[in-house]
């Protein structure tokens, strides 16, 4: 299990061959990459993300410690990314492994919901005109809403 905040790009090949190597009872990985996207048809030019570090780590570790308390993992990563990131940028992944796909695929959703609202990341969109900081979504805290159950 692993987490990581970081301004480097990462490949998500190495991440997952790292993740699985030598864990000959794992039968399903899953992944996820999160892209900067631009929704203003052109208009972003990047994406700048601040954090706090250490407390940002601890908040990624609680919600990935969470995951695997609830479902039978074998391994996980998250990887998040700060800085300014071009549209087109990874800003993060979620790997999961476990031995079924439905712990896999199920805990990585859990990872994404958790991570979408609860991590301590705030995000500012540039665009030519200037900056607006981006603000938080009802969809997102429903789909993390689901969990609670």
């Amino acid at each position: 299990m692993s987490v990581s905040v970081q301004a480097e790009d990462f490949d998500l090949g190495v991440e997952v061959a790292a993740m699985t190597s030598g864990n000959p009872d794992i039968g399903a990985v899953v992944t996820f990459i999160g892209l900067v996207r631009d929704t203003t048809g052109g208009a972003l030019l990047s994406m700048e993300l601040e954090h706090y570090p250490g407390m940002t780590e601890q908040a990624l570790s609680q919600i990935e410690q969470a995951a695997t308390k609830r479902w039978s993992l074998n391994a996980s990563r998250v990887i998040h990314r700060y800085g300014n990131l071009q549209t087109g940028a990874q800003i993060m992944m979620v790997a999961t492994a476990s031995a079924h796909r439905s712990d896999a695929f199920e805990a990585a959703e859990f990872l994404m919901d958790y991570l979408k609202t609860d991590a301590p990341f705030w995000k500012k969109e540039h665009f030519k005109e200037g900056g607006e900081w981006v603000a938080s979504k009802a969809a997102d805290d429903a789909a993390k809403d689901r969990w609670s159950s």
